[in-house]
C-alpha cells in the first residue's frame, strides 16, 4: 500500500505524541465529571431500557483521534515517487585469439595450458554480460570458432570444444592476430580489443605478427597479448608404446614480439606462469576495459495529502452529526 510513497515533511509525524496526550486527558476527565452512588440493593430502583447509545458514549474521542491522525499525515505530505532511467552504453566488442598448438597441451598449468586458458577465459566472459565477444583460434593456420556475439551461451560451449589437432600444427601468431583483426575491422564499437594467448614463438603463416599489428593500428584496435608458460622448462606429456611418458621441453615465448604488438596498438604485454596468474591478468583486462554509461534519472512527484484532508473533514463531521442525531442526549 504505502510502496513509492515519501513524506516531504516527515517531521511532522512527532505530533502523533498528541494523540495518547490527549486519550488520556478525556480519560482523566471522564473520572473527574462523574461521580459513583453506592447502593446496598437496587430492588427499589427500575431497570433502564437497553440501548445502543451508551455503547458509542466514547465514539467522540475515537473520531476525533482518527481525524488529528490523518491530520497530521496530510501535514507531512506524502508523495507518489515514480522513478525511471535511461542508460546508454558505450559498446565494447572483443575478440579472443587462442594459440592451440600442441605446445598448449604442457602442463605447467593446471590440468594444461589449453584447458587453464579455456576456463578462465569462460570466467571473462561470464563477466562481462554486455559485450560483443568472439573467438579466434590458431596453430599453423587460423580461423573464426565464433563470430563477435551478444549469445555468450554459444560461444562459452563453442569455446569448451576447441582442441589441439582441430587444425594443422603450428604456430601462426600473425595469421591469428590478422584474422582477429578482420573480426573487429568493421565494428562501430566504441573500443575494439583483441586478447591474443600464445606459448610460443611465430613459425608458420603468410602474416608476419609486426604487420598484423600494424593493420590492427590501422582500425584503432587495441591488442593484449599473453604469453603463456613457466620459466625455464616445462612437462610436456608424450604419447609412447610404454603409454604417456612426460619430457621436459623449454618455455620458448617470444616476449619481445608480443611486447612489441602490444605497444604498437596501445594495449598491454602480460605474462603467465600458472592459473593465477592467468586469471589475474584476465581481472586487469576486465577493470582495463569496462563500458562506459551514461544514466539519466527521471523522478515525478505527486502530492496525496488532498485525501486525508478530506478523510479529516469527514471524521470530524461524522462526530458532530453523531453528538447532534443519534447521540443526541447519551451520555458522554
Amino acid at each position: 500500500m504505502f510502496k513509492g510513497i515519501e513524506f516531504a515533511h516527515p517531521g511532522f509525524f512527532w505530533l502523533l505524541l498528541l494523540i495518547p496526550v490527549t486519550i488520556a486527558w478525556y480519560i482523566w476527565r471522564e473520572r473527574k465529571l462523574y461521580g459513583y452512588l453506592s447502593v446496598s440493593a437496587v430492588k427499589g430502583f427500575s431497570l433502564p431500557q437497553k440501548s445502543l447509545k451508551p455503547m458509542f458514549r466514547h465514539s467522540g474521542i475515537v473520531l476525533r483521534s482518527l481525524a488529528l491522525a490523518a491530520l497530521i499525515a496530510a501535514l507531512a505530505r506524502p508523495q507518489s515517487s515514480l522513478s525511471w532511467q535511461n542508460s546508454t552504453t558505450e559498446g565494447i566488442d572483443i575478440v579472443i585469439a587462442s594459440d592451440i598448438s600442441g605446445s598448449m597441451l604442457a602442463e605447467d598449468f593446471e590440468p594444461n595450458r589449453m584447458e587453464a586458458g579455456k576456463n578462465i577465459a569462460i570466467d571473462f566472459i561470464k563477466n562481462r554480460p554486455n559485450d560483443r565477444i568472439g573467438l579466434v583460434i590458431f596453430s599453423g593456420e587460423s580461423f573464426t570458432q565464433c563470430p563477435l556475439t551478444i549469445d555468450h551461451d554459444v560461444l562459452i560451449n563453442l569455446f569448451k570444444d576447441i582442441k589441439n589437432g582441430m587444425i594443422d600444427d603450428g604456430t601462426a601468431i600473425g595469421m591469428g592476430l590478422a584474422t582477429a583483426v578482420n573480426r573487429l575491422k568493421e565494428s562501430d564499437a566504441k573500443s575494439k580489443v583483441v586478447i591474443l594467448l600464445t606459448d610460443g614463438s611465430n613459425n608458420t603463416g603468410s602474416i608476419p605478427p609486426i604487420t598484423a599489428a600494424e593493420i590492427a593500428k590501422q582500425f584503432n584496435i587495441r591488442v593484449y597479448t599473453v604469453g603463456l608458460g613457466t620459466k625455464g622448462m616445462a612437462p610436456y606429456p608424450v604419447q609412447t608404446p610404454m603409454g604417456i611418458q612426460y619430457q621436459r621441453v623449454p618455455v620458448d615465448v617470444d616476449e619481445v614480439t608480443l611486447g612489441k604488438i602490444a605497444d604498437i596498438t596501445g594495449g598491454k604485454y602480460f605474462r603467465a606462469t600458472n592459473n593465477s596468474t592467468l586469471k589475474n591478468i584476465y581481472e586487469q583486462i576486465d577493470k582495463l576495459e569496462k563500458a562506459k554509461i551514461d544514466v539519466t534519472q527521471y523522478h515525478k512527484k505527486t502530492e496525496m495529502f488532498l485525501p486525508l484532508v478530506v478523510i479529516t473533514l469527514l471524521l470530524l463531521l461524522l462526530e458532530f452529526v453523531l453528538k447532534n442525531t443519534v447521540l443526541k442526549g447519551a451520555l458522554t
